[in-house]
């Protein structure tokens, strides 16, 4: 690993020691090749791993009882024919979430025995699950339907979020019917609803879902929608919509480098705004407050019937608020910036006003109504580019579109200190804070390892629950198909 790491303790004073909190390698294991290592689930009563594994069309399990050697078991392969795309483990049960081969269809939730293996029933949810989760009290599973649209952009179901009680196996299906009418108010505040011919219940893609440690509300990213959703566990009700805004990468502590054909790694004030337009959300609580934080690696839409996708150099800037025009669009300055059409013609005139980026490059602590409590700027960029200049912004080749790509957070309480992990999906780095104080979060150190490419989840396991007795990190790695193991030393 490489970073700061901090001495054998940090203190408040002699008497009362902060939880030291310094991670290290401690081994890794290869589930296959590309899309074999998506999501994991740990299950500490079996000390099972539970891997999805694309690549397969299986769930990969690991015995990790001895975490110095793991012992690959006998996969689980689900009933229903389709890809499966997340798993979450709760109670001695493991749900998978598995999209329908017509990604249009409504998709299923598998829920199966995590000692036999053995299925135990199943759910029909809503179009694309992308993301499945419990709530802490185990009573329900809590699933993302993205309902993402076909590529001819011809069939765009509706995006939803299933509630499935586990003991009476009861499915409820809440969609964003009742906030059709409110898409001119959440527009205005940086949301977007812009597929073509949609609704904004049509428009609307849940992403992944965090939960409350009362289990009485849920927090839904809708990505390319830039916003949040709230919704009552209890009642079953989408309560609001959380438009995220914008951030401008003019503003001191924001700059980006926008290009891959400049030869050079640096950070530049440019005027251009990113939609935080987050994937990964995590959920904890400080002094009673409820936060959340957010992975933010900005997504485009890109169909045969659709594509907002455009580099800057090809769009038709307005000269009188950009008088350097040619100079702006030139592939060393903003012209490889990928844009959205979606966004910025303020009057109308077939010119760009203002200029827009996927993404936001950090990750954001907002409170559980919205409010930003702290975004993380440039700090993402500036530590990569300090400490491993060699990998910044995916070697700068990722410059020009997300950076970094912030994708997967999770959160694991350490003695009194709340630690954060975000996943850098084109760096192939996890970051690691301490965000105790929402407001002044501090960073710790820079995990990874050579071989690891493309982590896409994130999974903290508590030293109660561990296999070692410490804690540890599992990070999943799509590309490499690797699941790697860092332990707090």
């Amino acid at each position: 690993f490489i970073g700061d790491g901090g001495s054998d303790y940090d203190t408040v004073d002699d008497e009362f020691p902060v939880a030291e909190v310094d991670f290290g390698f401690y081994g890794t294991i290869l589930v296959g090749g590309e899309g074999a290592s998506e999501i994991s689930a740990f299950d500490p009563a079996t000390n099972k791993l539970f891997i999805v594994n694309v690549e397969s069309t299986e769930i990969s399990v690991f015995d990790l009882s001895n975490l110095n050697s793991p012992i690959r078991l006998n996969s689980i392969t689900c009933i229903n024919t389709g890809s499966p795309n997340s798993v979450a483990v709760s109670d001695g049960k493991l749900a998978v979430a598995i999209e329908a081969e017509d990604k249009q269809a409504n998709g299923f939730i598998e829920l199966f025995d995590t000692d036999t293996q053995k299925e135990i029933c199943n759910f029909k949810v809503g179009a694309l699950p992308d993301m499945v989760t419990f709530t802490p009290n185990g009573e329900y599973i809590i699933c993302a339907n993205a309902g993402e649209p076909n590529d001819e952009y011809t069939n765009d179901p509706m995006g939803s979020v299933g509630i499935i009680n586990v003991t009476t196996r009861e499915v409820s299906i809440v969609d964003f019917t009742s906030f059709n009418g409110e898409e001119a108010s959440l527009e205005e505040k940086g949301f977007r609803v812009f597929g073509p011919n949609a609704t904004l219940a049509m428009d609307v893609e849940p992403e992944y879902v965090a939960v409350s440690d009362d289990s009485k509300k849920a927090w839904v990213t809708l990505q390319e929608n830039n916003g949040v959703a709230v919704v009552n566990l209890e009642t079953k009700q989408i309560e609001a919509i959380l438009p995220l805004g914008f951030k401008y990468y003019s503003a001191p502590g924001n700059e980006i480098d926008p290009s891959n054909r400049d030869d050079k790694k640096e950070l530049r004030s440019v005027p251009v705004f990113g939609m935080y337009q987050p994937d990964a959300i995590a959920y904890y609580s400080v002094n009673g407050m409820d936060y959340v934080v957010t992975a933010n690696e900005g997504d485009a839409r890109d169909y045969d019937g659709f594509s907002e996708e455009e580099r800057m150099a090809d769009l038709v800037f307005d000269e009188t608020v950009f008088p350097d025009a040619a100079t702006l669009q030139l592939d060393e300055n903003l012209g490889r910036l990928q844009s959205t059409t979606t966004l910025g013609d303020i009057d109308g005139d077939g010119d760009y006003d203002e200029l827009y980026n996927y993404g936001a490059r950090s990750f954001t602590i907002w409170s559980g109504m919205g409010q930003l409590v702290y975004d993380s700027g440039n700090d993402i960029a500036q530590k990569t580019l300090e400490l491993t200049p060699a990998v910044f912004n995916g070697d700068d080749s990722r410059s020009d579109d997300k950076g970094a790509e912030p994708e997967a957070v999770t959160i694991q309480q350490i003695g009194d200190r709340q630690i954060l992990f975000v996943g850098l999906e084109r760096n192939n780095q996890i970051m690691v804070y301490d965000i105790s104080n929402p407001s002044f979060p501090e960073f710790i150190q820079i995990l990874e390892t050579a071989g690891d490419v493309g982590p896409e989840g994130v999974l903290a396991i508590a030293a109660d629950d561990s296999p070692t007795g410490k804690e540890i990190l599992v990070v999943s790695n799509e590309e490499s198909g690797t699941v790697t193991f860092y332990q707090n030393d």
